[in-house]
């Protein structure tokens, strides 16, 4: 069986889970898994985990995210972005510097409450769900970390081009309507492209037809899909079938987790810390 990962560059119109599917055909094998959801109308970057490494998708889920796309302002919709139905429409007048005084206020440490149309589970129903059948439920509002949000003019006076690197969990078209709301209307989103997980961007991505044409298939190392954490060199006789070990047995230090890899670089296991001065295997890969 392949272990590893593929970085793909997802065309619009395709759900995650088409592109997973699609891959277990393309790759001969059923393990085969994605770290985030992309909406179907998003384009960008998707990691897909194949192999054992669909057991270390969470940690690729964790890293944060950079995003392009348009907020169009004066125009509310049912999705919050350009799919939705439009459900009000708004008299706007703006300058770039108001729409990036408001992007200001949405940067750093902020509270987001989640989308209806987004895929969190309420009551062991998925939003989204609830959504298509008419229903409409209260939301927690959930904290969220935007690191970066960049805005550009365009030749259309009510169209601004984003760039947003935030943490994982953070909704863009929420984003793109608390924009408007800000500036005394509404809006909605367009055009969103991830351009990177991590340190992995469209750079590297493939095209799923790429993928499948090519001989290779474009498969990244385990080590590779933890590039982003920390990581040690070990031994397997000391990780064992995966033990408790102290720190400084393994050689760690900070907040982990670390990827443990042997002296050839391959991956044996992803550790975290654990009680006291002590870590633990998170996933054992070898």
């Amino acid at each position: 069986m392949t272990d590893g990962l593929v970085v793909v560059d997802k065309g619009a119109g395709w759900t995650s889970h088409d592109v997973v599917a699609k891959l277990r055909g393309v790759l001969h094998t059923k393990k085969v898994g994605h770290s985030g959801t992309l909406d179907p109308d998003a384009t960008g970057v998707l990691l897909i985990g194949v192999g054992r490494v669909t057991r270390l998708l969470r940690f690729l889920t964790a890293l944060p995210k950079t995003y392009t796309g348009e907020v169009v302002l004066g125009v509310s919709t049912s999705t919050l972005d350009a799919s939705g139905e439009v459900t009000a429409r708004h008299d706007m007048s703006v300058t770039l510097d108001e729409v990036r005084a408001a992007a200001a206020t949405l940067t750093g440490n902020i509270l987001q409450v989640p989308p209806m149309v987004s895929a969190v589970q309420i009551g062991g129903k998925r939003l989204h769900e609830l959504a298509r059948a008419g229903i409409e439920v209260e939301r927690e509002a959930r904290p969220v970390t935007v690191h970066r949000f960049d805005v550009d003019a365009t030749d259309d006076p009510l169209v601004y081009r984003i760039e947003v690197e935030c943490s994982s969990g953070t909704y863009i078209r929420s984003l793109a309507e608390d924009v408007g709301v800000a500036l005394g209307g509404g809006g909605h989103l367009r055009n969103l492209r991830r351009t990177a997980i991590g340190s992995f961007t469209l750079a590297e991505a493939r095209t799923i037809e790429a993928i499948a044409a090519s001989e290779d298939q474009a498969i990244l190392p385990p080590a590779s899909a933890l590039r982003d954490y920390p990581n040690v060199t070990a031994s397997r006789e000391l990780l064992g079938s995966g033990k408790v070990l102290e720190r400084s047995e393994l050689g760690v230090d900070g907040d982990g987790p670390w990827a443990v890899l042997d002296e050839d670089g391959r991956l044996l296991a992803m550790y975290e810390p654990h009680r006291g001065d002590t870590v633990k295997p998170a996933v054992v890969i070898a």
